[in-house]
């Protein structure tokens, strides 16, 4: 009997593609860790959560989100907390890195079905090295959590005590997976994520080494770890390292400049705090999720410039969301190359596939709309100002978790589709698309070309 079970769950395994294994792998691990925060051993009152509310925050951190509509630090005990911790690091290293880690642990063997599966979920090009290069993955992520824990830690216990120390662990791993759930609510009041310590040198730096290190993605730190040398890393490399350096100066710049002179925001500021706030909020929205400023007070062109961040998002193979970096470097290579009259887009003196451009646009053409369609249902649903719905929207995609107050607030309905959009956002549009897919064939008849008129 035993024999036959595996023998059709086998069968099943099978049937499924890549892309719907990966899709319920993490559904399975979000209402594991719902069922687990609905206990009231999870809650630091006794009472446990609804399974909604529940739902809501398993899918959160699973997601690296970091969304909340309970306050982490007030409301879940110890046992919830480190709950909520092991789902943000499970769903930062993402399900197959953690079952290999297991396998690994056990000393079962990676069979090719489990590998194609990695590929997928790494967004590597071929199956060679995966199981090395998750290895490499795990280890490097371990010890960049440690270190900033370590400093965190340091840091937080000459104003914590010894729960500074917990605090340093838990927020640098909720930071390098960009998550940006915090415990700061139990020291500050609620919702106040790391809003105390937006002049303190050591936590801005630190935290924000943390969420970039994390949003670069992992296929760039092992480039880099191999190739010291910017000439010899590969294309996807340099792509994201230069989009990413560039999203950040300029962001940087038009934040400072757009709440220069708002006194609930920079204004009243030293210059050092005026700084580091600009540079904190313009690595925040590429999906982490900590803010030292309060994003409510922002003005409406600033919220507006921080959801374009948000919608980027990190980069490929990291622990973030949004169309990824490279995603927004290839579309604008692409139009560049329209608007110079080239008949190739190139980068770095390389001409990228059509193929690729062809994705890159499907992807943002898929996100975008997803993000409006979830904006026009929640402007029925919800009674908000329209821009803190769009922001609140694109954040939950974007898997950022900044968020203008409003969260907690939403109708049961509203809380359901931004779930569907943190899935969504972490699983990758394209890929929760064609998990949906019921099946994938390749057309046997070539058409002749038509002509239309475009613009």
């Amino acid at each position: 009997m035993g024999r036959k079970i595996a023998n059709l769950l086998d069968i099943a395994q099978w049937r499924l593609t890549p892309y719907q294994i990966l899709a319920l792998g993490f559904a399975g691990l979000i209402l594991g860790g719902a069922f687990l925060l609905m206990t009231p051993w999870a809650s630091a009152t006794g009472q446990g959560l609804s399974f909604v509310d529940a739902l809501f925050t398993a899918t959160s951190a699973v997601c690296v989100t970091g969304l909340v509509v309970v306050d982490t630090g007030t409301y879940f005990s110890l046992f919830g907390q480190l709950v909520i911790i092991v789902l943000i690091q499970a769903g930062g290293l993402g399900i197959m890195a953690m079952a290999t880690l297991m396998a690994i642990l056990i000393g079962k063997r990676i069979n090719l079905r489990e590998r194609l599966i990695m590929q997928e979920a790494l967004n590597q090009l071929t199956v060679s090295g995966i199981v090395r290069l998750t290895q490499y993955i795990i280890k490097v992520t371990l010890f960049i959590e440690f270190i900033g824990g370590t400093i965190l830690a340091v840091r937080w216990y000459q104003d914590l005590g010894f729960k500074g120390i917990y605090f340093g662990y838990w927020h640098a791993i909720s930071a390098f997976c960009n998550a940006g759930f915090d415990l700061f609510g139990s020291v500050t009041g609620e919702f106040s994520s790391i809003t105390g310590y937006v002049e303190d040198i050591v936590v801005n730096l630190v935290i924000s080494a943390l969420i970039i290190l994390g949003g670069i993605g992992f296929t760039v730190i092992a480039d880099i770890g191999t190739n010291k040398r910017f000439s010899k890393l590969s294309l996807h490399t340099k792509v994201v390292l230069v989009t990413t350096l560039v999203l950040i100066i300029f962001a940087t710049i038009v934040i400072f400049l757009l709440e220069y002179d708002n006194p609930d925001t920079l204004a009243n500021l030293s210059w050092q705090g005026k700084i580091l706030g600009s540079y904190f909020q313009s690595i925040t929205p590429r999906t982490a999720g900590y803010n030292t400023l309060d994003i409510s007070k922002f003005s409406d062109a600033t919220l507006f410039f921080i959801m374009l961040l948000m919608f980027i998002g990190a980069s490929p193979t990291s622990t973030g969301g949004g169309i990824k970096t490279s995603t927004a470097g290839v579309l604008a290579a692409a139009i560049w190359a329209l608007i110079s009259g080239k008949n190739d887009a190139e980068m770095f003196k390389r001409r990228i596939p059509q193929s690729i451009i062809y994705k890159a646009f499907s992807v943002m053409l898929i996100s975008g709309i997803l993000v409006i369609f979830v904006t026009m249902m929640l402007s029925i649903t919800e009674k908000q100002p329209f821009i803190k719905i769009f922001f609140e929207v694109t954040s939950a995609f974007g898997t950022v978790g900044l968020s203008t107050g409003i969260t907690p607030t939403l109708t049961t309905t509203g809380k359901l589709w931004i779930i569907l959009t943190m899935f969504a956002g972490r699983v990758g549009p394209m890929t929760l698309a064609l998990a949906l897919a019921l099946k994938t064939r390749k057309g046997t008849i070539q058409y002749p070309e038509g002509k239309l008129i475009i613009g």
